[in-house]
């Protein structure tokens, strides 16, 4: 199978949770309960996803779902360059990019190789977000279904951005 699928429904509070990928490419289907941070409502419905599909052994990236009907595809190096960590974060506070923006070489620096971001892992965190282990080692991220959201990379969500931002 090309693909690792998470299958939102309602959840019993007493399933079990097991790891939707592994190094190998092992497949699993994981159920989640109604998604919202801390078991609140604070989170729109917007920011829930309906279903949610991680594509490993492709290494094209995730596909979401929304509960209203949108539909977000973010492919790895989007989601690496926009690793919510801390570590992360600041780097791109220092440099002045928004999440999924790559980094911008040095003025006069030579380009060096670097291989494509890939997912070498995915695995659920809580009912609230989804984590990955890259495969350059960092995994430090914590990619909340709201973070996901608010920085998908569709041209409608992108020009919603800029006009919260103008205005």
């Amino acid at each position: 199978m090309d693909q690792v699928k998470i299958t939102i429904k309602n959840l019993y509070p007493n399933v079990r949770r097991s790891p939707i990928g592994t190094k190998n490419g092992d497949v699993r289907l994981l159920n989640f309960g109604p998604v919202s941070v801390c078991d609140t409502e604070r989170v729109a419905a917007s920011a829930d996803p309906k279903s949610v599909k991680v594509n490993l052994t492709t290494g094209t990236g995730v596909d979401i779902e929304w509960k209203d009907e949108h539909q977000s595809h973010y492919s790895f190096p989007y989601l690496r360059d926009a690793c919510p960590c801390a570590l992360c974060d600041d780097e791109r506070g220092k440099s002045g990019r928004q999440p999924g923006e790559p980094p911008k070489s040095a003025p006069g620096a030579l380009p060096m190789f670097k291989p494509a971001a890939k997912a070498e892992t995915a695995e659920p965190v809580g009912k609230y977000a989804i984590k990955f282990h890259w495969n350059d080692g960092h995994e430090l991220g914590i990619y909340s279904w709201h973070f996901l959201r608010d920085w998908c990379p569709c041209e409608e969500c992108k020009a919603a951005r800029g006009v919260i931002r103008a205005g």
